[in-house]
């Protein structure tokens, strides 16, 4: 059965960085798309980033481009996601989910695209 355990959220001051972790198994032998969400009290999940697993193309949420850097270890069947200069608006559970798609730049960042969902760590940014 397959299943996605991040890890690596905290707390941090605003500028601060954190890396956070994604390690799947059961499901990386039709994985092709990783994407990492966030969800904030009282609002909606939104797409992060997302990476497709054989290619290391990459995809990012305007609010994110220039400070998150999705990447990912085949070996260790782990993604990653390097936040940089993080801000208090960047506060929210992070999930991490998996598409047995490949999925591009107009879809990447639709939930409904991705088949499994971690239980999420937690980021908190203070300023």
């Amino acid at each position: 059965q397959g299943r996605l355990v991040e890890s690596g959220g905290g707390s941090v001051q605003t500028g601060g960085s954190l890396r956070l972790s994604c390690a799947a198994s059961g499901i990386t032998a039709s994985s092709r798309h990783m994407g990492w969400f966030r969800q904030a009290p009282g609002k909606e999940r939104e797409a992060v980033a997302s990476i497709v697993t054989y290619t290391d193309s990459a995809y990012y949420a305007d609010s994110v481009q220039g400070r998150f850097t999705i990447s990912q270890d085949r070996a260790k069947n782990t993604v990653y996601l390097q936040l940089n200069s993080l801000k208090p608006e960047d506060t929210a559970m992070y999930l991490c989910a998996e598409s047995s798609s490949r999925l591009y730049s107009y879809n990447w960042f639709a939930e409904r695209n991705y088949n499994f969902w971690g239980q999420g760590t937690q980021v908190t940014v203070s300023s």
